[in-house]
Formats: C-alpha cells, sequence, structure tokens
C-alpha cells in the first residue's frame, strides 16, 4: 500500500503558500497591465528579482519561525527544513539559469519584438507553476510507491549532467525542424504576422492562433523539459513535497525578472552550461550513493554555490573567444 512521503505540509502550510503565491501573480499581472508593452530595462529586471528573492527569503523566514515555535517541531526540525528549502530554491534558481538561453534562442527563432517578451514570460510563468505542482505530487506518488525511483533519478541526472558537458550541435538550437511546431503549423489556423500582444485574433469570423501562441506553447515545453530535469534534483535534497514544491515555485516565480536581468549578457557566461553540468552530476551520484554516503544539506549547498559561482567567475575571467 502507498505511503505518503514524511512531510510538514498541513493544509495551514499550503494554504499560506498558495495564497503567497496567488497574491504575487496578481501583483505582477496588474504591473504588466499598468505598464503595458515596453523593454524591460536592466533597472526595472533588478528591482522585480530583488523582490522575488526577497519574497522567498521572507517565506523561509516565516517557515522557520513558525516551525521553531511549533511544539510539534522545535528548532532543531525548523533549522533542517529551512535550510532544505533554501538549498532547493538555490539549486533550481541555478539551474533556470539554463531556461535563459533556451528562451532566447525560441525568442530570436521566431523574432518576437522585445516589448512583447515579457507577456509570453509572463504567461509562461503561470502555466510552469500549474505544471511543476502537478510533477511534484507526481513525483512524491512515485518515490513513496517505488523507492527504487530515486535511483532512476539519479542515473537520469547524471547522465544529463555528463551529456551536457559535451560540445553542443548547431542543429540542436535551430527549431526549423521541431516536430511540435510542424503539427501546429498543419492543424490550427495561423496568422503570419504579430498582431501586437494577442495570442489569437479574430479574422472573418474566424479564430486564428498568432506567432505569439507559438512562442507560448515552446516556452511552456522547455519547461516542462526542465523541470524533468529540476524537481528530481531537489529529491535529491529532500523527500518533503512540501518543501520540494516550494522551493520550486518560488524559484520559477522569479524567472522572468532573470531573464531579462541576464538576457544581454548570457553570452559572457559561457562556462556556466559546465558549472550546471557538475551541479547536475553531483546531485545525480548523491542520490546514487544514498544508501552508501549521506551528503549533509550545508555541504550540498555549499557545493552548489561554489560550483555555479566558480564558473560564472571563470566564464569573465576567461572570455569567450570570438570567431
Amino acid at each position: 500500500m502507498e505511503q505518503a512521503l514524511p512531510s510538514i505540509g498541513s493544509p495551514f502550510f499550503y494554504t499560506v503558500f498558495f495564497v503567497a503565491v496567488l497574491v504575487m501573480v496578481i501583483i505582477d499581472m496588474l504591473a504588466l497591465k499598468q505598464s503595458g508593452s515596453h523593454k524591460v530595462s536592466i533597472k526595472e529586471a533588478a528591482g522585480w528579482s530583488l523582490v522575488w528573492v526577497s519574497v522567498a527569503c521572507a517565506f523561509g523566514g516565516w517557515l522557520w519561525w513558525t516551525l521553531a515555535n511549533d511544539p510539534a517541531y522545535g528548532e532543531a526540525v525548523a533549522n533542517q527544513k529551512t535550510l532544505e528549502f533554501f538549498t532547493g530554491y538555490v539549486i533550481e534558481k541555478s539551474l533556470a539559469v539554463d531556461n535563459i538561453f533556451v528562451f532566447l534562442m525560441i525568442f530570436g527563432f521566431f523574432k518576437v519584438p522585445v516589448e512583447y517578451q515579457r507577456r509570453v514570460l509572463l504567461y509562461g510563468v503561470f502555466g510552469a507553476i500549474v505544471l511543476r505542482t502537478v510533477m511534484v505530487f507526481l513525483g512524491a506518488a512515485l518515490v513513496a510507491e517505488f523507492s527504487w525511483i530515486l535511483y532512476v533519478f539519479g542515473a537520469f541526472l547524471l547522465f544529463t549532467g555528463l551529456k551536457m558537458m559535451l560540445p553542443e550541435k548547431e542543429e540542436e538550437q535551430d527549431l526549423t525542424n521541431n516536430a511540435l511546431l510542424k503539427f501546429l503549423r498543419g492543424h490550427i489556423r495561423m496568422t503570419n504576422d504579430y498582431h501586437g500582444e494577442a495570442f489569437f485574433v479574430i479574422k472573418d469570423g474566424l479564430r486564428y492562433a498568432t506567432p505569439m501562441f507559438l512562442v507560448l506553447v515552446m516556452v511552456e515545453l522547455s519547461d516542462v523539459v526542465f523541470a524533468v530535469d529540476s524537481i528530481p534534483a531537489i529529491f535529491a535534497v529532500t523527500m518533503d513535497p512540501f518543501i520540494v514544491l516550494t522551493s520550486n515555485i518560488f524559484a520559477i516565480l522569479g524567472l522572468r525578472a532573470m531573464f531579462f536581468l541576464l538576457a544581454d549578457v548570457a553570452d559572457r557566461f559561457h562556462l556556466l552550461r559546465y558549472g550546471l553540468a557538475i551541479v547536475l552530476s553531483f546531485i545525480g551520484l548523491k542520490l546514487l550513493l544514498l544508501q552508501v554516503f549521506h551528503v549533509p544539506i550545508g555541504i550540498s549547498l555549499g557545493v552548489v554555490f561554489a560550483v555555479i559561482g566558480g564558473s560564472v567567475i571563470a566564464s569573465l575571467l576567461f572570455p569567450k573567444r570570438s570567431h
């Protein structure tokens, strides 16, 4: 019989989390509506990035305070769960950087005007919240029913990490022959041009999808692909579905702001890919050796910080040579 994974997730905790996420999403939508279509500046992106990080830190602080003052848990559990939350958050934030390179490729392929990119990413984040929530609970159910699946997660993460260390093939960056795009273009009515930020327009009484809709589909699809890596990676840190979900979603909420913050300088961090590969390989090995050696959460967090920070510094010290 299936047994639920041990979790601090109570109806109260989940309610606070989902209300916090809903409030922030509404604020984000209102901000988008008020500012309208425009190119997001570095200053604006930095401001929103600070907001999202502050919200995550505030939630982590609330989590610690609530657990520490609950006789059923106490300070020791509060310290452990809060450290798990921030470790999962940092891992997800680090892996989300790879999303940015893919988003840049998608926007470049579809020639999306910079002033329209914000809305696509906003709705992309909404979709990612729903999809990742489903995937986290599905993953938790699988782990609870089949504990051996953790080794599958570990092997997959190790394989992904090693694969990322190989030189990237140029054809992987081309969406011309993408099967999903071919299917959509062959089965739905499409306009050739953008119609502002609209995903659909009415022409001659018929509804047509615009290229913006295809962009949104590709953004959502890319997030599903990345979630297949990131969610098992957080299960390597904690088996608590509540911590896996909250750390993942809070990191994703700030993805749009992080995109505009790093979009113009993404090419400078050419060694970051290898840092992410090392992190995934490390987490994969951690899962594979789960019954042999336990890596403390603090060490895991330190490794992630050191590897990602080292790859960023190395990228700046050794710039990519132009061909």
